[in-house]
């Protein structure tokens, strides 16, 4: 049931790209177009109703940033969400990160049903992925991105629920938060935030150009103007003035940072040993991806200077069996692979028994680099990281308190 899901779910990405052709393909962006009139509405609505206080955001007393983009997947946030709360925590600031857990595992039918009958419902409250001092949970309870960014910043308190203000309040009240960083927050009107990071893919930077469900937009680019800083991802050496003229014909006041994501290294799935990005220069590799966009991890392979000779590609948040990573390492064998390359938010989501013996897997380590835009970068954190008073310092806890009453 699970492959044919996917299946579909990749049948219908190839059909909004436009990749399939045919008259089945066309009716289908036919029908998908006049849904997205449809979407269109619903999303204008939604953003009257809070412009107008119908329905209204919750303020948990505390400075809230949302990561988020315009376009379904593909802009490289969790990257940007690391680098943005690493910067924090060394200025000083208590950091969190709020995730909606997207995928993860519910806990098992007995195990809810048990809680239920003792009168309490599963998610009375948030799952905490990491309290700061260890990781508590799997990828598959948590979610790949989550448990990513749980691994990769000690001191960190990670927090997952559908309900971002409950797990707000959770990372105040259980560990003293004063700066929530809302992940994938761009369209969760909800939670009151203070600013938006609105991260824009240069290689493809409005998807392409349609709403969903017929496009990979969230939402008209015309939103834009919500955003208080924005960050160009992807980036190369030359220079993004046409794509900054448009964004600039939607919002003129905000901050724009250019960054890339570089590669750092490689590390070996199972032993941890990394190598330095020149040992793949020259090798015949295997490339296995679930991501939004794998071709440009496969063109990073490339351009490092390993020949990507086999390619498994999966519906971004796919998670592995046993059998398949066994059935691609043999596939790889028989190709005479020197060895099987990933993503590490892929290799989070491998399964912990999968220990092949002849063929070595390496996932590669990339962090965000500014290329342009260091000088805004550097004021955006000095301006978050001065000292609060200590007034303010409490008025976060005493708010944190009143909504976890009344939730």
């Amino acid at each position: 049931m699970k492959e044919k899901l996917e299946e579909l779910e990749q049948y219908g990405i190839e059909v909004i790209l436009g990749r399939k052709r045919g008259f089945k393909a066309g009716c289908l962006r036919s029908a998908l177009w006049v849904l997205s009139g449809v979407y269109h509405r619903l999303v204008a609505l939604r953003m009257l109703l809070y412009q107008k206080r119908v329905l209204r955001e919750a303020n948990l007393g505390c400075l809230v940033i949302s990561v988020g983009n315009l376009t379904v997947g593909g802009t490289g946030k969790t990257p940007v969400v690391e680098f943005l709360a690493r910067a924090l925590q060394q200025g000083g600031r208590k950091v969190a990160i709020l995730s909606r857990g997207y995928k993860a595992k519910k806990p098992p039918l007995g195990r809810r049903v048990q809680m239920r009958l003792r009168g309490r419902p599963f998610n009375a409250r948030a799952r905490v992925v990491s309290d700061g001092e260890s990781v508590r949970m799997d990828s598959s309870r948590a979610g790949d991105e989550p448990f990513m960014l749980a691994s990769n910043l000690p001191g960190v308190p990670v927090v997952v629920d559908r309900d971002r203000v409950k797990a707000g309040v959770e990372a105040i009240r259980r560990f003293g938060a004063d700066t929530l960083l809302l992940d994938d927050g761009l369209q969760y009107l909800r939670l009151g935030r203070r600013l938006d990071v609105v991260l824009i893919d240069r290689s493809a930077p409005f998807g392409n150009e349609h709403l969903l469900p017929r496009g990979t937009l969230r939402e008209p680019a015309a939103n834009l103007k919500r955003a208080s800083y924005i960050f160009i991802t992807k980036c190369r050496e030359e220079r993004n003035d046409e794509l900054i003229d448009r964004l600039r014909s939607y919002n003129q006041f905000a901050e724009i940072i250019e960054c890339t994501h570089q590669p750092t290294y490689f590390e070996h799935v199972l032993t941890g040993e990394q190598w330095p990005l020149d040992f793949i220069k020259g090798q015949y590799v295997g490339s296995v991806s679930g991501i939004a966009v794998p071709q440009s991890f496969e063109r990073s392979l490339e351009r490092l200077g390993a020949e990507v000779g086999v390619r498994k590609r999966c519906v971004d948040h796919h998670r592995y069996t046993f059998e398949e990573l066994e059935a691609f390492a043999e596939r790889c064998s028989i190709r005479d692979a020197d060895c099987i390359v990933t993503t590490e938010k892929d290799a989070v989501r491998f399964p912990k028994k999968f220990k092949p013996t002849d063929m070595p897997i390496y996932f590669l380590r990339v962090e965000i680099r500014i290329i342009r835009g260091q000088e805004v970068w550097q004021k955006f954190v000095e301006r978050i990281c001065q000292p609060l008073p200590a007034r303010a310092r409490n008025r976060w806890l005493e708010e944190a308190k009143r909504l976890e009453a009344a939730l």
